[in-house]
């Protein structure tokens, strides 16, 4: 599927798992240093870090302004 074509759940889902997986690949071992950069600071785990909070944060959650108050 072309980038045109995604809706953008998609696109966010896409961007979720990307920087999911980045954080697994960037965990710092034993000695505290991501495996892949050899720093302490891995400016690309905390990239993924913000944009997965960004996300969190501006998350839509549908169903805007309506509520559950039991009986249909």
């Amino acid at each position: 599927m072309t980038a045109p074509l995604l809706t953008l759940a998609q696109i966010l889902n896409r961007l979720t798992l990307t920087a999911r997986w980045t954080l697994r690949d960037h965990q710092p071992g034993p000695d505290g240093r991501c495996p892949i950069c050899r720093i302490a600071d891995c400016a690309v785990a905390t990239a993924a870090r913000d944009l997965l909070t960004a996300l969190r944060q501006t998350r839509w959650t549908g169903g805007a302004g309506t509520t559950r108050s039991g009986g249909r």
